[in-house]
């Protein structure tokens, strides 16, 4: 099958060879040059814009965007002018899912389709393969399933969960219709915000390990510190990659998320190369927007959210403001670290 793939980044170009050693032929467009090429030496079709790429796929096109979610729109814009009615436009990136129900309807009146796919694989994508979270017309999705089939991992190393022989459908091959337009986003924003998560709760706890020697500590208690009461009892100095790695190992908390980390962990246990500045490209916080809106309550997803804030200096101002406070009615002094 020919596809369009516009963005061809730390996914969107692993996508297109995964495609290609599918037996797909991709035709591509990325603003870097190099990226282009990385594709093109695997049997991909290079070409120097969205237009230009328009014209080289024979109608009715199927276009996949891997763009970040504020470049959907202008990528589309640019897309039209050039589209026949019952062209595709494929939307696999990190979209809010009420834009796809817009984008959806727009399109549609224009005779265009369109298709939201939460996507997740990360840099692993090309050999492991990619979960697909699918919106859309089911006509639509029907058509393109080589293309989903092609980028999805397979039922690979995972056991089969009992029953579902007898239930069939995609889900237990790694990607699935999950419904109308942004129905693929919303899954993927839940997702996310699970991830989220799961993260907050790793890095916690094994935080917890690494300070499980503060008894060790020669520091002085004094009026503005809570003193360690049984320092006896802190007086571990656990090897925290030999930790990670034993959890891999038939642990109830095992997982991919475990796997990384126990790999981060072995090249450097003291994380040097990173300063704790952690990101958040949204689908956290629309996953919060409608927990708020639908009644249901997501207190951990919440505090993995915050938590992500105060890493980038956000709480500071407020951090400043209680030591201001405790000076006022108590005349404390910061204790200098």
């Amino acid at each position: 099958m020919q596809i369009g793939m516009i963005g061809l980044g730390r996914m969107g170009g692993n996508m297109s060879r995964r495609l290609q050693r599918a037996k797909h032929q991709c035709v591509v467009f990325d603003r870097h040059p190099e990226n282009i090429k990385k594709v093109t030496d695997e049997g991909g079709t290079g070409t120097a814009s969205p237009e230009e790429l328009v014209l080289k796929i024979t109608p009715p096109r199927a276009i996949w965007m891997m763009v970040p979610a504020g470049g959907v729109d202008a990528t589309i814009e640019q897309l039209a002018p050039k589209l026949q009615r019952g062209d595709i436009l494929i939307d696999g990136g990190n979209s809010y899912y009420i834009d796809d129900i817009r984008r959806s309807k727009q399109l549609q009146q224009r005779g265009f389709h369109y298709v939201d796919v939460g996507t997740s694989g990360g840099v692993w994508g090309l050999e492991r393969g990619y979960c697909q979270m699918i919106g859309g017309p089911y006509e639509v999705v029907e058509h393109l399933d080589p293309i989903f089939k092609a980028l999805a991992p397979g039922r690979g190393d995972a056991p089969r969960t009992p029953g579902r022989e007898k239930i069939g459908g995609t889900a237990e091959e790694g990607y699935l219709h999950c419904g109308p337009a942004g129905a693929g986003h919303f899954v993927k924003m839940v997702h996310n915000g699970i991830e989220y998560g799961l993260m907050a709760a790793y890095a916690e706890g094994i935080n917890i390990l690494k300070h499980a020697n503060v008894g060790k500590s020669t520091s002085r208690s004094d009026a503005e510190t809570a003193p360690l009461r049984d320092r006896e009892h802190y007086q571990y100095d656990f090897n925290l990659a030999d930790v990670t790695e034993l959890w891999r190992r038939g642990s109830v908390i095992a997982s991919w998320l475990l796997d990384l980390t126990a790999s981060a962990m072995l090249k450097d246990a003291k994380l040097a190369g990173f300063s704790g500045r952690v990101s958040d490209s949204g689908e956290g916080r629309w996953t919060i927007l409608a927990a708020v809106e639908e009644g249901a309550p997501a207190p951990v997803l919440s505090a993995a959210l915050y938590e992500r804030f105060t890493s980038r200096g956000e709480s500071d101002f407020g951090n400043k403001l209680l030591s201001a406070m405790r000076f006022e009615f108590g005349g404390h002094l910061e204790k200098k670290s």
